[in-house]
């Protein structure tokens, strides 16, 4: 007999390739009762790992809920893998480098060893499992209250401890842009990626190009505050041509095409 933990993991597993499923699907599927979903997907949603809507369950982004980082992590990763290497332009060995949680930033980590030594500081357990073992790199993960969603430790104490650290360089995401504002859905994860913006002296943006042309609930930072905009050609030349004369230093990197 499957195990009430076990269940709910294949029903977070079986969400997360589809991103979005009818509660419907989700009874005839693992022919359970109706009740039983609901108590597991009850239970996802507290863990933040899906959250429901009428009649279904998502793993997928909305203006207020960021999706769960096991499920970012699957969602373009030729885009995430080909800015991960431009921004690997920006860091020099030697440095003291800052990393957020976002999957973008993750992407980066396997590629460090090969800049090494560096000095890497980040809130991500997912780029913690790559680089607490490797050799001339020293880690420092920032602590605080662990969040299944962002697969990270934020809050107050992460916070504090991002201020009293410095970094020569930031590479950090966002959740959604518009105009020249970047956004981020939860409160929590702005104020740590705000604290590690004002502890890095070169800040980097790494961004998506489905990220433009919309918003989440909470201001993360003006476009001009970075040092560089990186996103791919996905984004029109119009835009693009706003965003440069609005004095955001973007830079498109071109996808490889198969």
């Amino acid at each position: 007999m499957i195990k009430a933990d076990e269940r709910r993991e294949e029903i977070a597993d079986y969400v997360i390739k589809f991103g979005q499923v009818r509660i419907d699907d989700l009874v005839e599927h693992f022919g359970v009762s109706r009740m039983t979903i609901h108590r597991h997907i009850d239970q996802l949603a507290h863990q933040g790992v899906l959250r429901k809507l009428h009649g279904a369950v998502t793993v997928q982004p909305s203006g207020l809920y960021e999706s769960a980082f096991r499920y970012r992590v699957t969602v373009g990763r030729a885009e995430k893998d080909a800015l991960a290497h431009a921004a690997l332009d920006y860091i020099e060995a030697g440095q003291a480098v800052m990393l957020d949680d976002s999957t973008t930033a993750n992407a980066i980590a396997p590629l460090l060893p090969d800049i090494k030594p560096l000095t890497v500081i980040t809130n991500s357990v997912a780029t913690a499992a790559l680089l607490t073992n490797v050799d001339d790199i020293d880690f420092i993960c920032l602590g605080g209250q662990y969040h299944r969603t962002y697969n990270a430790y934020i809050g107050i104490v992460c916070e504090n401890a991002v201020a009293q650290l410095r970094a020569n360089l930031l590479i950090c995401s966002a959740s959604a842009i518009s105009g020249t504002t970047a956004f981020i859905q939860d409160q929590h994860v702005v104020r740590v990626k705000q604290a590690m913006v004002a502890a890095s002296t070169r800040r980097i943006l790494v961004v998506g190009h489905s990220k433009f042309d919309k918003v989440a609930l909470h201001v993360f930072d003006d476009l001009t505050r970075f040092d560089a905009v990186l996103t791919t050609d996905g984004v029109s030349d119009a835009q693009a041509q706003k965003l440069e004369q609005a004095g955001v230093k973007l830079r498109i990197v071109k996808m490889t095409k198969p």
